[in-house]
């Protein structure tokens, strides 16, 4: 968080911590930060891998550069409840060495808290406790988030001004980056007494200043402002502005004057401004229009030069201009040759080469546009296609009132990583996020909390996605149109307009015979014919990722006598995992003698006594230089002086009660 926040948002219990009062569901009991029961780190168990099958190539069918990309395989779904999962990703070492740091996108659509009660998750959350749930997450996703990555929370307008108040606090107000405006719906209700909501919000923040915002393809109309009039070998262009901004008290090397080859007169950049280019560059550049060379600075050069840099700046002898020696009509007739012969240098004349300087700025050279911070339904899809989108995965269901598009997604995936990068999502819902981070060569991490919807529609639809048998969302792009003309169409109209352009024609002359057999109309027809082009492949199936659940709690806390024991569930492995992950330990399955390590220290987990011969044995396999902690369910005095004996740093704790410190009542004595 920055040090320079100022404002701070309250809310009542906001020093306390929530733990889930019932399993599978959103609810929730108040706590103190320390109680044992919300401490629990709970063990993460991997049960099964999926693996996918990659569809080869068909002939006749189009294929992207996405559809070529090597599927990811090394990817984690997960059966539990946020919160803990997020605990086990950030502090169970196995998965902490993973991803702590590593993740690049988060993308989340939690619980909107409008009080509206859902098929498959409860969305009723008073303020609060919402915001206490969220401050919770936020913080282990914040340590998840790579130093250039970025967190995108979904919301509608019932939270989302807390939750930038929120996100504020734990990321900081200087790592706000946008708040991203989706269209949802393109047909609102008319039967409304309000003003509907045809909008949600995507807050979104950055772990630090090294996040950089990829660009978005350039449009078929942005494209459309760049041709090739004079055949240049570069490809399409536009003209573009021959001066760029200046500053200092000292003139910019890129001030002087250029003579125009065919008119002869000297040219200059506009007020404030410098060429584009340095004048070694422009040097080369001007060679293409006649026999340039550097030129003299005159009284009327300096005088432009002072007018262009404006008062207070101190001019530069040793930058000459640029003249044509002892310009005359062969050097005009030279210099109208280059411009009607076409093939332009890059510093282009205009007004058929009568008039000033323009700069050709190729589309090859232009990157892709910007990303803004509206969403519109026409670029990135509304509810109804995510509706749609779910139902043809699965049939006869209405199982998600509001899911999203998987456009949506990819939008937000293109901008904020790359393929191989880590996305993670804690509120899998049908599981869009995690099928559009498969479909775009991503790595992902996704969970769900209602085993129902876990069972029936995450995981279902993850394995149709590995397996190629989701040919909804952005697997395949929509047929377009394609130029059908013999001599191409007339310049600026793309296959789509003039393909709605026969077709309103069509529809004008439908009842007139004349006008069908008239030469000019039958000359428009032909002028705008386009074909259909199928559909292009994005994604071909392959891959595939491990499903894990969180295993039930070992340990349980009674406020009533401040004490903590061990539940029905804390035996065997999964007691020395969950010892282990309390303490921070990582696993030494391999090991014969120690259950884990950290750093020179070993861990020993005894369910039961600790005697005398289990720390001998321990001891004499013991490497030299290290200690080793005992964890045992029954601890007496002897055990504990017996280890101090080793001098080695060795010691003993009881299992659960030195696990887990904290004594309510132990506090209110002080």
């Amino acid at each position: 968080m920055s040090k320079q926040q100022r404002l701070e948002l309250t809310w009542t219990n906001k020093d306390k911590a929530l733990i889930p009062t019932e399993h599978g569901r959103y609810g929730y009991t108040w706590v103190d930060p320390r109680d044992p029961r919300y401490c629990e780190t709970r063990v993460l168990t991997v049960d099964e891998t999926v693996t996918g099958t990659r569809a080869d190539k068909e002939e006749d069918t189009t294929y992207s550069e996405r559809a070529d990309l090597e599927p990811q395989s090394d990817n984690l779904l997960i059966l539990g409840e946020s919160g803990d999962v997020l605990e086990a990703l950030t502090r169970i070492p196995e998965w902490s060495r993973k991803y702590v740091g590593k993740v690049k996108c988060i993308y989340i659509d939690p619980p909107f808290n409008t009080a509206q009660t859902f098929a498959n998750y409860e969305d009723n959350l008073e303020h609060s406790v919402w915001l206490t749930m969220m401050r919770d997450r936020l913080l282990h996703m914040r340590d998840l988030l790579s130093e250039d990555g970025s967190i995108w929370v979904h919301l509608d307008d019932v939270e989302s001004h807390r939750m930038r108040s929120l996100m504020d606090e734990v990321f900081g107000s200087g790592n706000f980056v946008s708040e991203m405006v989706w269209q949802k719906t393109y047909s609102p209700r008319n039967d409304s007494n309000t003003i509907p909501s045809v909008t949600d919000a995507i807050i979104v923040y950055r772990k630090s200043s090294r996040f950089l915002p990829n660009r978005l393809p350039r449009t078929a109309g942005m494209d459309l402002l760049y041709s090739n009039p004079d055949e240049d070998p570069n490809g399409p262009w536009t003209m573009s502005d021959p001066a760029a901004p200046t500053r200092g008290d000292r003139q910019h090397p890129s001030v002087f004057g250029i003579q125009h080859p065919i008119t002869g007169e000297m040219l200059y950049p506009s007020s404030r401004r410098c060429w584009a280019f340095s004048q070694e560059k422009l040097f080369e550049i001007m060679q293409g229009w006649g026999r340039y060379e550097l030129g003299e600075n005159d009284e009327r050069e300096m005088q432009s030069r002072r007018y262009t840099v404006g008062p207070g700046v101190v001019l530069r002898d040793d930058i000459k201009p640029l003249v044509i020696p002892d310009w005359d009509e062969n050097d005009k007739k030279h210099a109208v040759e280059v411009y009607e012969r076409g093939k332009w240098p890059t510093f282009v004349l205009t007004r058929g080469g009568l008039g000033g300087f323009r700069r050709k700025r190729y589309l090859s050279e232009v990157a892709g546009r910007v990303p803004q911070n509206l969403l519109p339904h026409d670029e990135v899809g509304h509810n109804d296609a995510a509706i749609k989108e779910i139902r043809s995965l699965f049939p006869d269901t209405t199982a998600f009132s509001t899911p999203k598009p998987e456009r949506l997604l990819e939008r937000v995936l293109h901008i904020a990583t790359n393929p191989g990068d880590i996305v993670l999502d804690v509120f899998a819902g049908s599981g869009t996020t995690a099928a559009v981070s498969q479909k775009m060569g991503r790595r992902w991490v996704t969970c769900e909390l209602v085993e129902d919807t876990f069972n029936r529609f995450t995981r279902p639809r993850l394995e149709k996605v590995v397996n190629n048998e989701d040919r909804g969302g952005i697997t395949l792009q929509k047929e377009g149109r394609a130029d059908a003309t013999e001599g191409g169409l007339p310049e600026g109209l793309t296959p789509e307009e003039a393909q709605k352009f026969t077709s309103l024609l069509n529809k004008t002359i439908k009842h007139d015979d004349e006008l069908k057999k008239n030469p000019a109309v039958k000359q428009l027809k032909a002028m705008t014919k386009t074909k259909p082009v199928k559909g292009v492949v994005n994604w071909r199936g392959g891959g595939g990722f491990q499903v894990a659940r969180l295993e039930p709690a070992c340990f349980d806390y009674d406020p009533e006598v401040a004490l903590t024991t061990l539940s029905e569930h804390a035996t065997g492995d999964l007691l020395v995992r969950s010892v282990a992950a309390q303490l921070r330990f990582a696993l030494a399955p391999e090991d014969l003698y120690f259950d884990g390590k950290r750093g020179r220290e070993r861990l020993v987990v005894v369910e039961g006594v600790l005697d005398e011969e289990k720390v001998g044995e321990v001891m004499a396999h013991l490497p030299e230089g290290h200690s080793v902690l005992f964890a045992a369910t029954v601890v007496d005095d002897f055990a504990r002086e017996h280890v101090r004996g080793f001098k080695n740093g060795s010691r003993v704790v009881h299992v659960p009660l030195e696990i887990f410190p904290y004594s309510g009542a132990a506090e209110e004595e002080k």
